[in-house]
């Protein structure tokens, strides 16, 4: 049996009186670092790290902050060598789980854009929570400095750059790298700078949010986590999600200190592209060098955030702006540039014939609304379509076309998952019935307004028979 899991429940009788009656490890992420969940009269955490000097950061940074009342666990009992510790168990909803609906159709919810709020209205109390915080006791720096921009920088030119194949000259990166450097260290309040600050090491107890994996934290700028946190690669925040997250964050921050929000703005923008190109340093390693296939999956993400961010020049850096172009244009990358799905929503009429799909790709639902009670067999409804009221009335005092339009949701939405989740660009819907004037008129309208305020995506609104046509512009 694993030694590591020996000791463990070694320290968990020696903490509890009792024995663990089994041991799950936990999915582990970037570090080297093992968890493993304990199961007996208590349920604990067991944490196992290579390097005894991070850990005992992690224990002195856990027990400053939890005397600031701050959310995170609780370490119990803690092994004789400091190579491993007990701590309370948060459950197992991170985050980045909680929020997992929005990232994968680029339309949060409610919900999920509730917790998001909480947790960026959390940051400034750990940012700020430095009175007493002996920075000498970070690991393995004790600040965010010139050597440790450098590091990363270098680690994304030698991990990612040069694996790319992508030739450049080495000297005018190099002075951009210093010129960057010089910028990002502007800055020089005391702060706690959290380093991976992301939604996989928070974790959501009782609808808050709790924060974990702290133990990489220095003294440093506040942008860097606002960058991390929102251009988390996998997150897929749109750009307009960002913005009402950052707003959030800058009242929460302005209890703390003074905010000019334009120069925050400024400052904000380095710091997206540094902590992208760290990640992309990181991705490259883990992901080229150990062949970890959830960081190579990850690249294109970080790739297309970046090709976003380069879409306004960075006149500080002339030559690592024309490289980085460069590199988001190159062939391997070329299918990771966002492709928005657009949906074509049709009413026909049957006696003119099924609706031609133009994107080429043949096809689609097509969806007969004939064996709904149809109003054309009245005469007072002649002059109306399934856009006016009389008709809408009459569909849904009769009740059989909203019976049919829940199953329509179910299929139509569960296509529009897949097809957001798969980078397809174009889906077709379709709806006839007799004359294209009532039926299928009333279920296109409303299948379209349903997508677009579900997912965000385009509609392309055709009623084909009333020569009708209207656009849903996407918000995703």
């Amino acid at each position: 049996m694993d030694i590591i899991i020996e000791e463990l429940k070694k320290l968990y009788k020696t903490y509890t009186g009792e024995e663990s009656s089994g041991v799950l490890e936990l999915p582990s992420s970037g570090s080297h670092r093992r968890y493993f969940r304990l199961f007996g009269t208590q349920t604990l955490i067991g944490v196992s790290g290579t390097s005894k000097e991070e850990n005992n950061t992690f224990l002195y940074m856990d027990n400053f902050f939890r005397k600031k009342n701050l959310p995170v666990p609780e370490v119990l009992t803690v092994s004789d060598d400091h190579s491993l510790y007990l701590q309370e168990d948060l459950g197992n909803t991170l985050l980045y789980n909680a929020i997992a609906e929005g990232r994968k159709t680029g339309v949060f919810s409610e919900e999920e854009k509730r917790l998001l709020r909480k947790t960026i209205a959390m940051l400034p109390s750990i940012q700020f929570a430095t009175e007493g915080f002996d920075f000498n006791r970070c690991y393995p720096q004790p600040a965010f400095n010139q050597r440790s921009i450098l590091w990363d920088l270098n680690y994304f030119k030698y991990c990612f750059l040069k694996a790319t194949g992508l030739e450049f000259q080495e000297d005018r990166l190099e002075d951009d790298f210093q010129k960057m450097s010089k910028l990002l260290l502007s800055d020089n309040t005391p702060t706690f700078l959290y380093r991976d600050f992301q939604s996989r090491n928070v974790m959501i107890r009782d609808e808050k949010p709790w924060f974990i994996d702290f133990q990489g934290g220095r003294r440093g700028p506040i942008y860097y986590d606002v960058a991390s946190f929102l251009w988390q690669a996998k997150a897929c925040f749109s750009d307009e999600l960002r913005q009402e997250l950052i707003r959030c964050y800058l009242d929460a921050l302005k209890k703390f200190t003074h905010v000019d929000e334009a120069d925050f703005r400024i400052q904000l923008r380095h710091f997206v592209l540094f902590r992208t190109m760290q990640v992309l340093g990181a991705y490259g390693f883990r992901g080229y060098f150990e062949k970890k296939p959830h960081f190579i999956q990850s690249v294109p993400f970080a790739i297309e955030n970046l090709r976003q961010l380069l879409k306004e020049d960075f006149p500080e850096y002339p030559y690592l702006s024309q490289l980085l172009r460069q590199l988001t244009d190159l062939s391997q990358f070329k299918d990771t540039r966002k492709r928005e799905l657009e949906v074509r929503i049709l009413s026909f009429a049957y006696k003119k014939g099924i609706p031609e799909d133009p994107s080429g790709n043949g096809g689609g639902f097509i969806f007969d609304c004939r064996a709904i009670n149809n109003p054309g067999k009245y005469e007072r409804f002649n002059h109306f379509t399934g856009l006016d009221d009389p008709v809408i009335k009459f569909l849904e005092d009769d009740g059989e076309i909203t019976r049919f339009l829940e199953h329509v949701y179910a299929l139509v939405d569960a296509s529009v998952n897949r097809y957001l989740e798969r980078g397809f660009t174009n889906l077709m819907v379709a709806f006839g019935c007799t004359g294209g004037q009532h039926r299928s008129v009333y279920a296109a309208q409303h299948l379209a307004e349903h997508l677009n305020r579900k997912f965000g995506v385009k509609i392309d609104l055709i009623h084909r028979a009333q020569n009708i046509e209207q656009v849903l512009p996407s918000h995703q």
